[in-house]
């Protein structure tokens, strides 16, 4: 059945409006990930049915497909010799740039420790890198974040923060949910006295198309707790934020 709607796809390119194949043919516009599965978001061809809900795993053949059809899109020969294994690597690239779907991000911080001797000061980890996508042209997010809370009685292992932000930078994002998720998650498995979380990051998808506006950055913030009611407590925390990360 995939096959078969593939040949038509292919069969049919001259005829289908480019916007509408590149929103069948997409994740993230046409068809996308959601809990591991492939699964239409929109289909406004009628071609797209035959796509859904197959996993990556077991029918890699449906994704490679899916971008061969796309290199011949744009004007392109997916059988030369510098292509032939290109599908396949955009396959295995989208796990990777996507694989923040099979990860649960508060598994990653169910261990933590007591064992602290009374510590109750703020806990920052700086300039955390991450690549993300958004999920509007599936351009790339580049950026740093900055994660901090004070504990009540417990901490985790600093490196589960790094993987947090992977976890959720990891999928198809805005940066403003990004903040907030990374934020929230924390705060709801660590219980601590505040979190607070900014992110300044590079959007592709106003440096390499669009406006192309070069140099300009996104900075958000989600402040939880005391981040958010003690303005000492934010401002210390923005401190360490605006001092920069040494490279």
């Amino acid at each position: 059945m995939i096959q078969a709607a593939i040949s038509t796809v292919e069969a049919s390119v001259d005829d289908v409006d480019p916007v509408q194949l590149f929103q069948v043919c997409v994740p993230g516009l046409g068809i996308g990930f959601r809990n591991g599965d492939l699964v239409m978001l929109k289909d406004q061809t009628g071609l797209g049915e035959a796509i859904m809900a197959q996993n990556p795993a077991q029918e890699p053949g449906a994704v490679e497909d899916a971008f061969r059809l796309i290199l011949r899109w744009i004007g392109e020969d997916p059988d030369r010799d510098g292509l032939r294994e290109t599908p396949a690597r955009l396959r295995r690239s989208f796990q990777e740039y996507f694989h923040g779907y099979r990860q649960d991000p508060a598994h990653l911080l169910n261990t933590t420790f007591e064992e602290t001797d009374g510590y109750d000061e703020m806990i920052v980890l700086r300039g955390i890198p991450f690549q993300s996508h958004c999920e509007h042209h599936v351009a790339p997010i580049i950026g740093r974040a900055w994660v901090a809370y004070v504990p009540d009685r417990r901490v985790v292992g600093i490196s589960k923060l790094a993987r947090v932000v992977d976890a959720y930078a990891k999928r198809l994002q805005i940066q403003e949910r990004l903040t907030a998720q990374i934020a929230n998650a924390i705060d709801h498995s660590l219980r601590p006295q505040g979190v607070g979380v900014v992110i300044k990051a590079v959007h592709h998808c106003m440096v390499s198309r669009g406006v192309h506006k070069q140099g300009a950055d996104l900075v958000t913030s989600r402040m939880l707790g005391c981040f958010k009611d003690n303005p000492m407590t934010r401002t210390e925390f923005l401190s360490t934020v605006a001092s920069g990360v040494e490279t």
